[in-house]
């Protein structure tokens, strides 16, 4: 069987992406930015898949951005429409896609992890040999990565985007009788005081997102971190 990493994206409209960015970013710069994760985080999750023989997708919200996110994605995704009332129905519903087709192991990631790179991958496959669930944690108790060795819905009726959304995912994995795994912590871009990860990340080594480092740049938006950058 064939493995799979699927990327959940948005339309990366004004009002729609980053909101919790917004103030200090106008809608519009936060909307650019999302613009910029999402096409780093295509093109590292297309050469991630290359690499370790893993098919690829994106699901998309809303469904009729499919097209839009098609032209931006590389060529060795396919795109499917997220969907759902919210997103742990969203990620139910894209679990049970990818399940239908045969996929196993199943990978999730978000399109706001700028960092997340070919070694995070690689350790989750390697976890997910005698692990039932591996989970990429994010600072803020989130995280930004989770893998299934087999469908385990029941992981996401729970709400997201919270901040126990970590927690409440290893207790649902206990109570399901799951075996689960941590990688090492990384983290996610949700607000303007997130910055100061990427800033950091930058000093150890060059993350793989030069699009959303030049946008910054450019722009002079790390004075928005915390502390300025």
């Amino acid at each position: 069987m064939k493995g799979v990493i699927l990327v959940f994206a948005k339309a990366p409209r004004p009002g729609l992406v980053k909101t919790r960015m917004t103030p200090p970013f106008s809608p519009s710069e936060a909307a650019q930015l999302y613009a910029c994760l999402l096409d780093d985080v295509l093109d590292a999750t297309a050469e991630i898949a290359k690499q370790l023989k893993l098919d690829a997708a994106v699901a998309v919200h809303p469904p009729e951005a499919c097209a839009e996110i098609a032209r931006r994605a590389p060529p060795n995704f396919r795109i499917i429409a997220q969907h759902g009332h919210d997103l742990a129905q969203r990620m139910r519903w894209a679990l049970a896609e990818a399940a239908a087709g045969g996929f196993s192991p199943i990978l999730l990631r978000g399109s706001d992890s700028p960092a997340l790179g070919l070694s995070t991958i690689e350790a989750a496959l390697v976890e997910l040999e005698t692990a039932d669930v591996v989970i990429s944690p994010d600072r803020d108790g989130g995280y930004n990565l989770i893998g299934l060795r087999r469908p385990a819905p029941a992981l996401f009726h729970r709400p997201m985007s919270t901040a126990s959304v970590l927690t409440d995912a290893l207790a649902s994995a206990a109570s399901l009788g799951l075996r689960a795994r941590l990688l090492p912590a990384g983290f996610d871009l949700d607000t303007a005081a997130d910055l100061r990860w990427l800033a950091e990340a930058r000093r150890r080594s060059t993350p793989p997102c030069p699009r959303t480092l030049t946008f910054l740049d450019e722009h002079a938006l790390w004075r928005h971190a915390t502390p300025p950058i």
